[in-house]
């Protein structure tokens, strides 16, 4: 088939291969970093399919540019980077990669819970210089999880694989949802769907899995954080700009709440001033899917996408079906 391709980073080796199977043209960024926006729009032009990262910035200007493309097929769940609007005017799909990173997630934000709730990190620093003198009883007191409330911000499928996870601890479980009630973890766990502000008033972990639009961007706060536990902790593995940054930065400083487990940012990969030096905070790059297994379920999907819409078929993953008619 003769299409163009552009893959904007480097990605598991095994999509790469399927695509060369189905397009004259699979060009790879040779560099080991993002492609800044006036070098993606260039490399843009001509390409029949991207295959973009979160960090790309897909938007009008870029898709214009872009006159033979047909799909923008992103290496994530979330497709906030992406002008879907602009995108579906114009008549190019838009997929995405679900599912397959829901369980690498979850674990992820568990790792970051159980890390910032048990100061790993802090622990691994003071070893790692030295300063390990012996076992003390007021050395590095952190929190209990038995027992304890988990609030779940976002129920969806990431939110419901994080939850359950929580069994173990048999921990008392909260969430938010702006779809239905999420009757899997009412039933296995006893969940109860509250509103925001109980979820945050009540709740001694609380771990954040909504999608990043118009509505969630700093849904929480100043006023949030005032409204939580002293010995609560907060968990992000969605996205960043969901969280005042800002304010986080102040609420953890001023020990207004016990720490947070940070996976994404809200100027990525820029942290705002003064959350790099504090100590209760965990901060991980972006490590949610980072299993070999996910990412290239992932990056093979991606392909899949692409290759079903240049065939002019359905793809797996389409989230403005509506353009489909014009395949």
């Amino acid at each position: 088939m003769l299409f163009n391709v552009l893959i904007t980073r480097q990605i598991p080796e095994e999509a790469i291969t399927l695509l060369k199977k189905y397009c004259q043209t699979v060009e790879v960024n040779s560099h080991d970093r993002a492609l800044v926006y006036d070098e993606l729009v260039k490399q843009a032009k001509d390409r029949d399919a991207i295959l973009s990262m979160l960090s790309d910035r897909i938007d009008a200007p870029l898709l214009s540019e872009a006159k033979n493309l047909k799909i923008v097929a992103n290496y994530a769940v979330g497709y906030d980077n992406i002008d879907v609007k602009f995108a579906t005017a114009k008549g190019i799909v838009v997929t995405n990669t679900p599912d397959v990173l829901t369980d690498s997630t979850a674990d992820m934000a568990w790792a970051l819970l159980l890390s910032v709730t048990r100061r790993l990190v802090e622990g691994d620093r003071i070893t790692r210089a030295g300063k390990f003198t012996g076992w003390s009883p007021l050395m590095l007191l952190g929190g209990d999880l038995m027992g304890r409330t988990l609030g779940i911000l976002g129920a969806g499928r990431i939110g419901t694989a994080m939850a359950l996870r929580s069994k173990g601890w048999n921990m008392k479980v909260l969430y938010t949802t702006q779809s239905n009630r999420n009757m899997v973890l009412e039933e296995t766990l006893g969940a109860q769907r509250v509103d925001l502000e109980r979820l945050v008033r009540e709740s001694d972990f609380i771990s954040v899995h909504i999608p990043l639009t118009g509505k969630t961007r700093h849904m929480i706060g100043a006023r949030e954080f005032s409204m939580m536990k002293k010995t609560a902790y907060l968990i992000n593995t969605a996205r960043g700009a969901i969280l005042d940054e800002v304010a986080l930065v102040n609420a953890l400083r001023n020990r207004q709440i016990a720490g947070a487990g940070l996976d994404v940012y809200e100027e990525e990969p820029k942290l705002k001033q003064g959350l790099a030096e504090l100590d209760n905070v965990v901060l991980a790059p972006h490590l949610g899917s980072a299993t070999t297994e996910t990412r290239t379920k992932m990056a093979t999907m991606a392909a899949e996408n692409i290759i079903a819409v240049l065939k002019k078929q359905r793809p797996p993953n389409c989230v403005n079906p509506e353009v489909l008619t014009c395949l």
